[in-house]
């Protein structure tokens, strides 16, 4: 296989998109800010799938990640100037289509830009047939193979519908060192340093425990992963950006909407409980010693659907009596509406502090929410009736919005099917498909066992404080799972953490997970523990069960909660 660039033994890979969203200007700031071989981005997430698909109702032209037009159409010059490939994932449900549009753009501009594309993970029409039912989209993760095959054939840009979100990664690497399907440790170092980058600014510092230690966070910089040969990485950015790369930074990202030890993905399963991290210098981190092991054999397939519409009112409650004031809120509405919803969801926000200096501090939010598959028991027949209470209520009786319509919300599940029966194409520049291979040497997803754990810290004083005084974490989705990532960074730390951190610990610490399953996987080389919390998002983030329907804030709000620290941990 040819080496796509100018170092056989070294990829520099940037990225520059977390999610359909991010930065506008980051693949030019990407391209401009110093040596890149190539340039991915990620522009794909469980929600954006539904947004797509409602795109793609209403225009079969569309269904992929507009945002990435405008990118391409600014920086496609600047990249064939600078010999830099772009691959990424924003063709979504359509990448024919955006591979389409990318062609008009580089003949209007009047450039020769060869453009390829990834296809196959669309199994929609046939998700009935394969046991997924009649979902809305159904699309199959991919892996990096397809993108080896376009890069080989010489294209200058990539787009791809529904592969892993690491594949963006693993094929450039794949392609430029000439690995086998079978290099299982060289193909998890780049999943893992793809993992780390595939969120953009995650990686430099954003969304950071402890992030009053960088300097400068007004404006990070993206992420880079420096893959070598052996499928070790050092992660960095461009000099002179904001943020920061630290080991901890690093780790933050690698916590992040993970669930087991063991990794699985289309082309590998890798070994989270193998990395090793460590400074290379300053804004260096080199991720090393990854295992990886045949993947398991099938595919994981993202289903969303249109579960039906919602609707939502909130009152304000002030001052004195706020239990009693919300109680009769709920009593009123409840016994006054003519239809009712088949979900009625209440909670009782008490953000309200005795005898405040101002009002909104003396106030709380009772939310109200329905659900129903006819948009009329969740349209004004709710929200009108909800503000009918205004002079019939509690003292004080107010809301933060107007009536409205309800609006239609989406429910996603994770499906599974054999890797063998969904296609893998790859659509060359020169009009050329080839069908990709799914992984035949498979192996299925057993758990880890649970490592031996240090001896606890004997008898010592302790003092009750904030566990985010010596604890990072991180949290995120996996559908309606939430996931929560906390490490430290001494092992003295470690064995008290690994010791007193248990489920029954989070549960106390997060009484909302209490009646939930929990579950703890451990990851010694990291000092971390990672805890899986199943159905706390509902079904989804589309569905939003909570106000944090992604739990973004979970991991803070672990670190909020008070527990017993030993004295000498604390120094």
């Amino acid at each position: 296989m040819t080496a796509l660039g100018p170092n056989p033994d070294l990829l520099r890979i940037g990225n520059c998109s977390g999610f359909y969203g991010d930065r506008i200007s980051a693949m030019r700031e990407m391209l401009e800010g110093g040596e890149l071989d190539v340039l991915t981005g990620d522009y794909l997430a469980e929600l954006t799938m539904l947004i797509l698909g409602r795109d793609k109702m209403k225009d079969a032209d569309l269904g992929y990640a507009k945002t990435f037009v405008r990118q391409v159409e600014d920086c496609l010059g600047l990249a064939l100037d600078k010999g830099v490939q772009i691959v990424a994932n924003a063709g979504g449900l359509n990448p024919a289509g955006l591979a389409t549009r990318l062609r008009e753009i580089a003949d209007k501009l009047g450039l020769d830009a060869k453009i390829a594309h990834v296809e196959g993970d669309d199994i929609a029409a046939r998700a009935a047939e394969l046991q997924l039912g009649t979902p809305l989209t159904a699309n199959a993760y991919l892996g990096g193979w397809g993108i080896v095959e376009c890069l080989n054939a010489g294209a200058n840009v990539v787009v791809t519908g529904r592969v892993t979100d690491a594949s963006v990664i693993v094929g450039p690497a794949a392609a430029h060192f000439g690995w086998s399907r079978t290099d299982y440790n060289q193909l998890a170092g780049a999943v893992v340093a793809g993992h780390v980058i595939e969120c953009s600014t995650q990686a430099t510092g954003g969304n950071y425990s402890f992030f009053k230690e960088i300097a400068d966070l007004t404006r990070p910089g993206f992420p880079i992963a420096e893959i070598r040969r052996d499928g070790s990485s050092v992660i960095t950015k461009h000099e002179n950006t904001g943020g920061a790369v630290t080991v901890d930074t690093v780790e933050a990202q690698l916590m992040y909407e993970i669930q087991t030890a063991r990794y699985a993905g289309p082309d590998v399963t890798t070994r989270l409980d193998t990395i090793t991290l460590s400074s290379d210098g300053e804004d260096r981190v080199l991720i090393s010693g990854v295992v990886g092991e045949a993947p398991p054999p099938q595919l994981k397939v993202s289903l969303n659907s249109l579960g039906g519409f919602r609707n939502e009112m909130e009152f304000i409650l002030t001052g004195l009596d706020i239990e009693a004031k919300a109680e009769l809120a709920q009593k009123q509405l409840e016994s006054w509406l003519t239809v009712r919803p088949a979900e009625i969801d209440w909670t009782l926000a008490r953000l309200d502090r005795p005898d405040a200096d101002t009002e909104e501090q003396a106030s709380a939010l009772l939310r109200c929410v329905v659900r129903d598959t006819d948009p009329n028991k969740v349209g004004r027949t709710f929200s009108s009736v909800a503000v009918e209470l205004a002079l019939a209520s509690y003292p004080g009786c107010s809301f933060t919005s107007l009536p409205g319509n309800g609006s239609p919300y989406g429910i996603f599940t994770a499906g599974y099917v054999d890797a063998d029966k969904v296609p893998h194409i790859a659509a060359l520049p020169d009009g050329r498909r080839v069908d990709v291979a799914q992984a035949t040497d498979t192996r299925p997803l057993d758990a880890v066992d649970e490592p031996d754990l240090p001896e606890p810290l004997g008898t010592t004083t302790t003092r009750r404080v904030p566990l985010g005084t010596i604890a990072l974490a991180r949290s995120g989705d996996k559908g309606g799972n939430a996931n929560i990532g906390v490490w430290v960074r001494t092992d003295e730390q470690w064995r008290w953490l690994v010791n007193t951190l248990t489920v029954e610990e989070l549960q106390r610490l997060l009484p909302e997970t209490a009646p939930l399953t929990v579950t703890r996987h451990v990851l010694p080389n990291l000092r971390a523990v990672n805890f899986v919390i199943e159905g706390l998002l509902g079904k989804g983030v589309a569905y939003q069960a909570r106000f944090d329907p992604q739990a973004k804030g979970l991991a803070e709000w672990l670190r909020s909660r008070h527990i017993d620290i030993p004295e000498e941990l604390l120094a």
